[in-house]
């Protein structure tokens, strides 16, 4: 079974390097040198997983495969470029259009609180931070564990005091934290597409492949009676964005042990099932890049 174990890759001498070019330059040029960023990558990274991603959950060639992968680094640079630039209120030229807002102004209208799960597919930052539109307060759940520095570094450039984090703890005080929030009317912001080893999961299938999703926000959004959204925030041209949430339902909650397996795949369905079109329409924009399916995880 395959977990992520935790850790985005990477230190903070390029993030430093970026947010300088990006307030004393401009974005087109920090663009232009990722593309360089993205050819050392392309070279040195294990292509593994996303080859498998392309070839056999895509069915892409293996020369298309490859530059698929180039893509998929260029895009990933230009997001977190982009998730610096919007959130440090840098100057821009970027929109955004939005579909199913109206879902969540009525669940902070009405006090109602709100868990909004999210996967690593566009630029879930900005979707975070396009949050920030609704009048109420959202509690991002931290489910990494990336390195300090570059969390410390992130917070000197972000201005948004609208958002706060809460982070996973192993005396479950984030449980607490969260069970607050909500009954204040808040909003819990989380990925539904990545856990740690030891959580609790669910086999269902996706791209035509058994893969492990993690039961814990699932359960959670209906031990708490919270409604559910699933949000992403896609990249549609260069400075473009389109920001989607899905209707609210409140999930049952599964009371039966002996059927809590089938109705927590049954909770799970939808947001696999919507989160395997946005991919399909975005490939170059998955950014899983480990071992997403487990042992299959291999290149035919």
């Amino acid at each position: 079974m395959a977990s992520w174990e935790g850790k985005t890759r990477g230190g903070t001498t390029g993030y430093r390097i970026f947010i300088l070019l990006l307030k004393k330059v401009n974005i087109r040029f920090s663009y232009a040198l990722l593309r360089a960023v993205a050819v050392y990558f392309w070279f040195f990274s294990d292509k593994g997983p996303l080859m498998y991603f392309y070839q056999n959950r895509l069915q892409h060639g293996k020369f298309d495969a490859y530059k698929a992968i180039y893509r998929n680094y260029v895009m990933l640079g230009e997001c977190l470029l982009d998730k610096i630039v919007v959130m440090a209120g840098i100057k821009n030229k970027f929109t955004f259009d939005f579909d199913g807002e109206d879902y969540l102004h009525a669940l902070a209208k009405d006090k109602k609180g709100g868990i909004l799960i999210g996967a690593h597919i566009g630029n879930w930052e900005i979707a975070g931070h396009l949050l920030t539109r609704i009048n109420t307060k959202v509690h991002v759940v931290m489910l990494d564990a990336e390195h300090q520095k570059i969390k410390e570094l992130m917070q000197n450039v972000l201005r948004d005091k609208q958002m706060a984090i809460i982070p996973i703890k192993n005396n479950f005080d984030h449980l607490h934290a969260i069970e607050e929030a909500l009954k204040k009317g808040e909003f819990i912001a989380l990925h539904g597409d990545r856990f740690l080893p030891g959580s609790k999961t669910i086999c269902t299938e996706f791209l035509g492949q058994e893969a492990q999703f993690p039961s814990g926000p699932f359960y959670m959004a209906s031990k708490f009676g919270a409604p559910v959204c699933y949000v992403s925030a896609i990249k549609t041209s260069r400075y473009h964005y389109h920001f989607k949430a899905t209707k609210p339902e409140v999930l049952p909650y599964p009371n039966k042990l002996k059927t809590r397996n089938q109705d927590l795949k049954n909770m799970i369905e939808p947001y696999v099932r919507n989160l395997e079109q946005i991919v399909l329409e975005n490939p170059n924009q998955w950014f899983n890049f480990y071992s997403f399916w487990g042992d299959k995880n291999s290149v035919n």
